[in-house]
């Protein structure tokens, strides 16, 4: 594409100044300017990653390195926490779609998803997906204890990313995707087992809340995928009641205040959610069972 653009404008000139020039030296600057622009794209390929470094640019060449199933942190969630993979690729999917609605960076956004939960490969087993044959470790410790555990995996992500030289997006979605939102699990299990007055501020993630478009929609297809999830007969009305709830709870509870996502956009997103969910948990028929008779020899 340079190339070609370096021909016209290297012709325009040339005919701007009504310059009599034969064919061997229109010659010769076409193959100049078809050369220079080869050679300023093969400078920009070698170049960049010193460019993405020094000036904190973040490419869609590095996000597509990043996504690559081979690199060594993802290789790690999936050997470690295959559930935790699992749940990461199907919040992938769910993000890039919503975030292509709204024009935000649906590449960013499955990249960020795939990462969002390394931080549970440093104690896979205390997260639900991860629990294969095994009892759930949570049931023998207290509720500020597993309050501890669940909400260090965010944090936890981030300094793992950091240590890998990840970009400051990356990172980002990886501590702001739950925000500042309330275990509510194990805080109403800590009232059930005291009288005494508990700080709802304790059983809270400690944030940020999301700060871009992209870390709002990881945080709402993260609660959407594992609600999804768990349900035992996922219909469409089903789906599209629990996507609402989720990001009208979201909005109830300041959530999405510090990221410049509008309420158009969260329809937009509400939309795309469901229709993804729906591609992926449509309904199947029903096969009988087949008796095989026995014969007779």
């Amino acid at each position: 594409f340079v190339a070609m653009v370096n021909v016209i404008i290297s012709f325009a000139i040339i005919f701007i100044k009504n310059g009599q020039i034969g064919t061997v030296e229109l010659g010769y600057y076409s193959m100049m300017s078809i050369a220079s622009g080869v050679i300023a794209s093969v400078l920009t390929i070698g170049l960049l990653p010193f460019f993405e470094s020094g000036f904190g640019i973040l490419s869609t060449m590095k996000l597509i390195e990043l996504s690559s199933p081979t690199h060594p942190l993802l290789r790690k969630i999936l050997t470690e926490t295959p559930g935790t993979y699992h749940h990461s690729v199907m919040v992938a999917n769910l993000s890039e779609a919503a975030c292509e609605t709204i024009g935000a960076n649906g590449l960013l956004a499955r990249v960020g998803a795939y990462y969002h939960d390394i931080g549970k490969t440093k104690r896979p087993q205390y997260f639900i997906e991860n629990q294969m044959n095994i009892t759930n470790p949570h049931d023998k410790l207290s509720p500020k204890t597993s309050k501890n555990i669940i909400i260090a995996h965010a944090t936890d992500g981030a300094t793992i990313l950091r240590n890998h030289k990840f970009p400051k997006e990356i990172v980002d979605i990886a501590e702001q995707h739950h925000g500042t939102t309330l275990l509510k699990f194990f805080y109403h299990k800590a009232l059930e087992q005291t009288e005494e007055k508990i700080d709802e501020k304790e059983y809270r993630y400690p944030g940020p809340k999301p700060q871009s478009k992209e870390a709002a929609v990881i945080c709402i297809a993260d609660s959407v995928e594992a609600a999804v999830r768990s349900m035992s007969n996922p219909t469409p009305e089903k789906i599209e009641n629990l996507v609402r709830n989720i990001i009208k709870d979201r909005l109830q509870d300041e959530q999405l205040s510090e990221c410049n996502v509008t309420l158009k956009e969260l329809e937009l997103i509400r939309q795309a959610l469901c229709e993804t969910l729906n591609g992926i948990f449509h309904s199947r028929i029903e096969y009988p069972e087949i008796k095989k008779e026995k014969v007779k020899v």
